[in-house]
């Protein structure tokens, strides 16, 4: 514990089990660099690759990214996480994400292309088996990649009324209803054919989206409006300098607390990139890109205070952290943790 009875600035951190990874881990984050220390382990989830907090910061949820999917709880008012239950069945296969939205946690499930909806009790733990599964349809030109849908993020929008999932197999972003635990479909926005939409990040102001696509390395801007649960793409931005020079997937995005900066990273280049949104919002500007600190950059995370920037590098198996420059955003590696096919990192 922290001076005064608070708890310590923790992080969390998955990891593909089946890769050799060691499944959830916690670390003790300084607050002034920015250096995580590891401080523990739990290993009884297959594949843990994404984790996300409840509201109350005292549950962590994390996928079991397999091929029967399903979701997990822990209590993380220790300094280990403590499983809250059994292993929950999502109904759907390869669930790559997950989030809290009105009371359940939802799961988008890459592998057969649907978002699952799975009830949580009071207490945070959850309530038993899934209520919905909204399964998604369609295709994209991809022949490889894009023959059937691949949900492989869902969440909340800053005003909370909608859940938003973004489809790599469709090239577009769902919006959906969550109500008496069944979810219903809103509204499909569709996006450049063959882009494949992997993650969406909002920007803190709640009017604009960045969805960043996997299968062309660039990120779509576009308008949110909350009251309408409507998006509408407005341009699009590359995430790297000039044509890349073999394999460029991109990965992950996040937007600084101030809105001020957006990071992404790319696989195969094991990049991550900054841009720089004009002051409508409307555009992005691609400002430099540095190296992630180590092969394959899975997912970035940014730490709630904006100073400092975290890359789980899952093929060299490591979580590396950055400061972030106050005035330009450009990271600068400030060290790393082994953690063997890291694949996420959150902030509790």
């Amino acid at each position: 514990m922290a001076d005064g009875g608070r708890r310590e600035h923790r992080a969390f951190i998955g990891s593909f089990t089946a890769a050799g990874g060691p499944g959830v881990l916690t670390a003790a984050v300084d607050r002034d660099s920015g250096a995580l220390t590891l401080l523990s382990t739990v290993d009884g989830v297959p594949d843990p690759s994404y984790l996300a907090l409840s509201p109350t910061r005292d549950m962590l949820y994390a996928v079991s990214e397999t091929a029967d999917g399903a979701v997990a709880a822990y209590r993380v008012d220790g300094d280990k996480p403590e499983p809250a239950g059994p292993l929950v069945p999502v109904g759907g296969s390869g669930p790559t994400h997950l989030s809290v939205f009105a009371g359940h946690v939802l799961t988008a499930n890459y592998g057969s292309g649907s978002v699952t909806a799975v009830p949580v009790r009071a207490d945070g733990t959850l309530a038993g088996a899934a209520t919905s599964v909204l399964q998604h349809t369609g295709s994209g030109p991809h022949t490889r990649r894009q023959k059937d849908p691949h949900a492989h993020q869902v969440q909340s929008d800053p005003s909370g009324r909608w859940a938003v999932s973004v489809d790599l197999g469709t090239d577009s972003v769902r919006v959906c209803t969550l109500e008496g635990g069944r979810l219903a479909l809103h509204r499909e926005i569709a996006l450049r054919p063959g882009s494949g939409p992997r993650h969406l990040a909002f920007h803190p102001r709640g009017e604009h989206a960045y969805v960043l696509n996997e299968l062309a390395p660039t990120v779509t801007v576009c308008r949110w409006n909350a009251l309408e649960g409507s998006l509408r793409p407005v341009g699009e931005t590359p995430v790297l300098p000039g044509v890349p020079d073999g394999d460029a997937y991109p990965s992950g995005i996040v937007v600084s607390p101030d809105g001020r900066f957006v990071w992404t990273a790319t696989r195969g280049q094991d990049v991550v990139s900054l841009l720089t949104p004009d002051p409508a919002g409307e555009g992005l500007r691609l400002v430099a890109s540095v190296p992630c600190g180590g092969v394959w950059p899975r997912a970035l995370a940014v730490d709630p205070s904006g100073r400092f920037l975290y890359v789980a590098n899952e093929r060299s198996g490591d979580v590396t952290w950055f400061a972030v420059d106050a005035d330009t955003g450009v990271p600068r590696r400030g060290g790393s943790v082994p953690v063997p096919a890291a694949s996420c990192v959150v902030f509790g």
